[in-house]
């Protein structure tokens, strides 16, 4: 995903349009966990993060919503070391609300739909992958901090210097579908259940969510400014 173009394009909006960045930042922070739980419920495979927090939710018994938070603030450590440039008010609400978020949208809509037909899952794969661009369209625009996730392949490149972006998410996104995978097998589950995590819709969040974000963010978000 291009985070870079997109943070330093979104640098050169006014700056006196703090209240509609803020508002921004909340709503899209937000409909991007709304955008994960119905990636989850749709099973049809979620983005890489999220296949690392299926593996770690399968291994530990405690509340998705409560692991969230721990792994992101680990997370959140290593931007503080490092670089605290991506820590903002994104960073702060995704680290303590977006995991309940997804939890309580998966929920309800489990509650809606126990058994599914596969018309629906694939209708709710559709519109976890749109909510999930206008989601990250919304906050990265707003430059008031990204997720902690993000943050670690961009001080890989910007304060280390190591690669160009786009190599180096797709090398943290491989990371963390291989510890999902590692995580999920040290369940003792039966390895078949990967398919609900791992599938189409994590191949499409992975090589062609970038685009996506890019072109609502210029067609779209960035004319609210204006």
């Amino acid at each position: 995903m291009n985070f870079i173009e997109s943070i330093k394009s979104s640098k050169a909006l006014n700056r006196d349009h703090m209240t509609l960045r803020v508002i921004l930042t909340v709503f899209g922070v937000l409909l991007c966990g709304v955008a994960v739980g119905f990636s989850r419920y749709a099973a049809f495979g979620v983005d890489p993060f999220t296949v690392l927090m299926s593996g770690l939710d399968a291994l530990i018994p405690i509340r998705y919503g409560t692991l969230y938070v721990i792994v992101n603030a680990v997370l959140l450590l290593f931007s503080l070391i490092f670089d605290r440039h991506y820590i903002g008010l994104g960073t702060i609400i995704n680290l303590f609300f977006l995991g309940y978020v997804t939890e309580f949208t998966h929920k309800i809509l489990s509650d809606l739909f126990p058994t599914p037909y596969i018309g629906i899952r694939i209708v709710v794969l559709i519109l976890g992958i749109l909510l999930i661009c206008i989601a990250l369209a919304l906050y990265m625009t707003a430059d008031l901090g990204v997720s902690t996730y993000d943050a670690v392949a961009l001080i890989i490149v910007n304060t280390w210097h190591i690669g160009k972006f786009g190599y180096m998410r797709i090398i943290t996104d491989i990371t963390v579908i291989v510890l999902g995978i590692i995580c999920y097998a040290f369940t003792g589950n039966s390895l078949a259940g990967l398919t609900a995590f791992i599938g189409i819709g994590t191949i499409i969040t992975a090589f062609f969510m970038g685009p996506f974000v890019e072109f609502i963010s210029n067609r779209f978000i960035k004319k609210l400014f204006k």
